[in-house]
């Protein structure tokens, strides 16, 4: 089987040049049910080539043939504040490309696709989408809004002005690749791509982005980035899991101080032996609870803090 370059690459140093549109125009169309063509690449942070190949984050900016923004943002590790980003990055870019004093009809509609390879949050789905609707609040229809173009008045729905996110979920999916979005996601996961793909943008990928026709310098750096990628997967799933460790240690401990001061002082009033063992129960749950703070706190899946604490869903979520 042939192999591929990863898309993270491929858009950072490739999917730029006007020769290979086709790949990102590709998934743009499946993913967004309209056929894309990209008109220009816009300058964003990460269209920028830098030698230090350890980013973990790509990200590309396009105008297509309606005038609307598309970003495209890789993103290989966990981020706390992720949604909160996307949300700058949006208003960033709403802000950059309207001109200083013309008119809000200038204000371009931005559509965000975030491709992440971490577990971001709870969910079963591997393709998430979403977008602002202002909806009555006792009569539940959508609101829209005159507005005008070419001196003439007509009604705007939100959903026409209004950013819409998509989040794909690569690690999530784990489905055999039957429908163009899901052999898209197949690439994004493991770099495969079927030999009689019809798929948007795959076909352009398979004839530019397989790893032999690269130059020896380039296979070079590219071989460097994904050791780059593996080694900071790893570091970063140890920090984690020191990070449990300690927290689980040092949870327990205070939990436990905390019960026996508790339970000294009840002791003392209701009998030592009772109060000493009301204490170690109480410490036992402060220590859990501390436990599970610090868990939920470095964004650990829930079930993994039940877990790790052997309290219930319904415990952890009172906390």
């Amino acid at each position: 089987m042939d192999k591929y370059i990863r898309f993270d690459w491929a858009a950072k140093r490739m999917l730029r040049d006007k020769a290979n549109f086709g790949v990102l125009e590709g998934l743009m169309t499946v993913l967004l049910e309209e056929e894309v063509k990209i008109v220009e690449i816009l300058e964003s942070e990460g269209n920028q080539n830098a030698e230090d190949d350890k980013f973990n984050r790509v990200d590309v900016k396009a105008k297509n043939s309606k005038g609307e923004i598309i970003l495209v943002e890789i993103q290989q590790t966990r981020e706390l504040y992720y949604l909160q980003r996307i949300l700058y990055g949006v208003a960033k870019t709403i802000a950059e490309h309207i001109k200083l004093g013309k008119r809000y009809n200038e204000v371009k509609k931005v559509y965000s696709i975030s491709i992440v390879y971490f577990d971001l949050g709870k969910g079963a789905d591997y393709l998430y989408h979403g977008q602002n609707q202002l909806v009555g609040v006792h009569t539940h229809d959508l609101l829209q809004i005159n507005t005008r173009d070419k001196d003439t008045i007509k009604m705007v729905a939100p959903k026409d002005i209004f950013p819409e996110y998509y989040i794909i979920r690569v690690n999530e999916f784990n489905k055999v690749a039957t429908t163009p979005l899901e052999e898209w996601i197949e690439y994004l996961k493991n770099g495969e791509i079927k030999d009689d793909t019809t798929t948007p943008g795959l076909a352009e990928a398979k004839e530019r982005l397989q790893y032999l026709h690269m130059s020896d310098a380039d296979r070079r750096a590219y071989d460097r980035h994904i050791d780059n990628i593996m080694v900071q997967n790893d570091i970063l799933e140890t920090k984690m899991i020191e990070g449990m460790e300690k927290g689980m240690e040092k949870g327990m401990e205070m939990g436990m101080e905390m019960g026996m001061e508790m339970g000294m002082e009840k002791g003392r009033t209701e009998g030592r032996a009772e109060g000493r063992a009301e204490g170690r129960a109480e410490g036992r749950a402060e220590g859990r609870a501390e436990v599970a703070k610090r868990l939920l706190a470095l964004g650990t899946d829930i079930s993994i803090v039940c877990q790790a604490t052997g309290m219930s869903e319904e415990e952890i979520s009172q906390l």
